[in-house]
């Protein structure tokens, strides 16, 4: 007779492991997305300023950072099946929490569990993908895995629009306690890493791992992964979070905002699964560069569109390039690192990374109550973006189809 253990450790096929690991990539994704629509609501319905609507996204990027570092290197002790389930669970509770709040205090604190639990999960799924997946295939799926963020980002879009003018934020937060349940359903189907579960009883310190992290071995990729996760989590969370408010503050109703930034979320997919075409073919390095750079010329349009058709088009190209560039990125970065320091090595890279998501809605936030417009605060990130494809281009090292060690 199988016993339940043994069931466990059998492979999974690829299609089942990313569907699995996908689905709690879309959770993700879907509370970023619907906390970028309440912070718009929040501004009206509390009244807040700029800079407090700023510190909501940067205590987020705070749990973040924490959740990255942490939940990485205790997935290299303890597993990534694991620590995707505890992060799951986190993140869903304390955003189905969060809707029962009537200050921004409280908020704010279940924010930062929320971003704790997001900020763990993301890294371990990815490392989780990526040594269960032969290298022919892994740098595809794992930026497949990557376009579930889209799909969570249309169901928050499409949830923002239809439930909070009608029914308000408190709804919408409500939905993503959601996950919650199906977190007990990944304890029970998803397997380990069989590259983790090979080494298991190889158990090394903690501090063992973050010095061999920084080795002279591995110290370049390292600089490159830090540099490029701070500039592009910088950005992205300076530029998304804002952006249905920055259609509020260019003069759409609020309504109308959820509607074009919906339309500008379905250009996502596509550059996804583009990035997903070429990544096997060009390279990871070509496709990083080429999408940043994409990024960087978007979000400089972006910031200077002054009709309703360069906003959308130009947005349009922001999220096709952005997300495109992600998913390199999420495939790139474990292939850094040995098993034994994998998840470990892209936790310090994402908690690092996490900085910058912390200071880029501070930075909105304050340069917008400074007086600054927003065609000088998108001119900085896509300034930010340029320097994340420079480290690419002259720090990293291409690994498409090499074999994990």
């Amino acid at each position: 007779m199988t016993t339940a253990t043994e069931k466990n450790t059998k492979p999974i096929s690829q299609r089942k492991l990313l569907g699995v690991a996908g689905l709690g990539w879309l959770f993700d994704a879907m509370d970023v997305g619907i906390l970028a629509f309440v912070i718009a609501a929040l501004h009206e319905d509390w009244g807040l300023t700029s800079q407090q609507m700023g510190w909501i996204g940067s205590v987020n990027s705070i749990g973040m950072a924490v959740g990255a570092f942490v939940f990485g290197i205790y997935a290299d002790r303890v597993g990534r099946k694991k620590i995707f389930i505890i992060t799951l669970l986190l993140f869903s509770l304390a955003s189905g929490i969060s809707a029962f709040t009537t200050t921004l205090a409280a908020f704010l604190i279940l924010r930062f569990f929320v971003g704790m639990g997001l900020g763990g999960e993301l890294p371990v799924a990815s490392t989780l993908v990526s040594e269960s997946v032969p290298a022919k295939d892994r740098g595809r799926v794992v930026v497949l895995l990557e376009s579930f963020w889209a799909a969570g980002w249309l169901v928050a879009a499409i949830i923002s629009y239809f439930i909070i003018p009608e029914y308000g934020w408190r709804i919408a937060l409500l939905l993503t306690a959601l996950p919650a349940f199906y977190a007990l359903y990944l304890r029970i189907n998803l397997p380990d890493s069989p590259q983790f579960t090979a080494k298991k009883d190889v158990l090394r310190s903690v501090s063992t791992n973050i010095r061999e992290v920084w080795s002279k071995t591995y110290r370049r990729p390292t600089i490159m992964l830090w540099i490029v996760w701070f500039t592009v989590v910088f950005s992205y969370y300076g530029m998304f979070l804002w952006l249905p408010s920055v259609m509020v503050m260019k003069g759409f109703p609020l309504i109308q905002s959820f509607q074009y930034v919906l339309i500008m979320t379905l250009a996502q997919l596509p550059g996804y699964f583009s990035a997903a075409w070429l990544i096997e073919r060009a390279g990871r390095k070509f496709v990083l560069v080429t999408y940043l750079i994409g990024t960087a010329a978007s979000a400089l349009a972006f910031g200077n569109a002054d009709t309703v058709t360069a906003l959308v088009v130009s947005g349009a190209f922001l999220s096709f390039f952005n997300l495109g560039a992600w998913g390199a990125l999420y495939a790139y970065s474990p292939e850094q690192y040995p098993t034994v320091i994998r998840a470990t090595g892209t936790g310090m890279a994402a908690s690092f990374g996490r900085i910058g998501g912390i200071l880029g809605p501070l930075l909105v936030g304050s340069m917008l109550t400074a007086g600054f417009g927003i065609n000088v605060i998108f001119a900085i990130f896509c300034v930010s973006i340029l320097i994340g494809a420079m480290a690419v281009a002259f720090l990293g090292t291409e690994t498409k189809q090499m074999e994990l060690e």
